[in-house]
């Protein structure tokens, strides 16, 4: 048993080096989740693996002289992807393997054997200081919000990897449609979703869909399907969150009742400092007549209704610019503005991480970075 316990902290260890890490906690609840993860044969794999694509003949060749067969190499690799703990991909004919963080990763690859006691392990992990402050002291993020294309007025020039129209349209495909891990969460502890009814909201593109029809999991759709289904999500005022490459592997149609990242982002003294977006919105106060409904709309509580003036102010160190309240306003005084300063994201998955690899901050940049949330609470 000490053994086995030893496996999966060197796994901890091996995964923590990994761009998005995975720290060490006092109750332990890293080393239970593992073990739901991985089991023992497959956590000794897995440490063979990086953040980047490696070739499957490659990773046999450093496993070999621990007496596996090429066959069994492979069989544990198809296995721990297949369980959504590890990525694939496949280049040049050949399959490659390659780790991912709790989140974005080995959390939502746990979709379809989500149980209670999984959720109990992740809410109790992802609640402590450790994990908060690796998941927020990397400078780039793996989402950014796009905006709603209907709240886009013409003069703006959008940049491609900013319209959800043309990430769709842009991609080679595959396109899958699959259920939200977070609604479904929140579906097992009691509280389904406020914004929406439907389960099939969220999409991947390109190389996560191709490796989701080959394991039989979500809903493989043509393209004009995806963009329809993209409408419905628009029509209901769900957020786009794509992966934050211009190639998107994925889009996210989130909602601050479920959603983990935008639950997140409300309980942060100033989110933008951790978001990546290109829009806000403002406020025309001479049209506005203080309805409220953007700020029913807003999914961050980035809007509130002045209550001397009467009209709706918003707040630009809480705004994401996802457009919803510009769409929904009825007296057309809500508008999306350009930030000064543009986001423009990594052009792959791999040049994201590369890049979050490059800036992933120390000890001391963590101890920085609690300081920093502390004086702005």
């Amino acid at each position: 048993m000490k053994d086995q316990d030893q496996i999966y902290r060197d796994l901890q260890k091996h995964l923590d080096r990994q761009p998005v890490g995975f720290p060490a906690t006092k109750s332990g609840s890293e080393i239970r989740l593992l073990k739901r993860f991985f089991d023992p044969g497959e956590a000794r794999v897995a440490m063979t693996l990086s953040y980047r694509p490696r070739p499957l003949r490659e990773i046999y060749e450093d496993v070999r002289e621990k007496g596996m067969a090429f066959e069994e190499v492979k069989n544990t690799l198809n296995a721990m992807a297949n369980k959504g703990v590890i990525g694939e991909i496949e280049r040049d004919g050949e399959q490659h393997f390659f780790n991912t963080p709790l989140i974005v990763g080995m959390y939502e690859g746990q979709l379809y054997e989500l149980s209670r006691e999984v959720l109990a392990d992740f809410d109790e992990y992802t609640s402590t200081k450790a994990f908060g402050l690796e998941f927020l002291s990397s400078d780039l993020p793996q989402m950014r919000t796009i905006p709603v294309e209907k709240s886009i007025r013409i003069e703006h020039h959008v940049a491609t990897y900013d319209e959800l129209t043309s990430l769709i349209k842009g991609s080679q495909g595959p396109f899958v449609i699959n259920a939200c891990i977070c609604r479904k969460s929140s579906a097992l502890k009691g509280t389904p979703c406020r914004k929406t009814s439907r389960t099939e909201t969220c999409m991947a593109l390109g190389d996560m869909a191709k490796h989701l029809v080959k394991a039989g999991k979500g809903r493989e759709v043509s393209r004009e399907e995806a963009l329809s289904i993209s409408r419905q999500n628009e029509a209901e005022g769900l957020v786009f969150q794509p992966s934050n490459s211009q190639e998107a592997s994925f889009i996210c149609a989130c909602c601050g009742c479920c959603c983990g990242m935008l639950r997140l982002q409300k309980l942060l003294p100033r989110p933008l400092d951790f978001w990546a977006a290109n829009y806000f919105a403002t406020v025309d106060t001479g049209t506005c007549t203080g309805c409220g409904t953007c700020v029913e709309q807003c999914q961050v509580k980035a809007v509130a209704v002045n209550g001397k003036q009467g009209i709706s102010e918003v707040d630009a160190t809480r705004c994401i610019g996802c457009g919803n309240c510009v769409t929904a306003c009825p007296s057309g005084a809500m508008r999306l503005a350009k930030r000064e300063k543009e986001t423009v994201p990594p052009e792959t998955r791999e040049k994201l991480y590369e890049t979050i690899m490059a800036r992933k901050k120390g000890t001391l940049g963590k101890m920085k970075l609690a300081a920093k949330l502390m004086l702005q609470r």
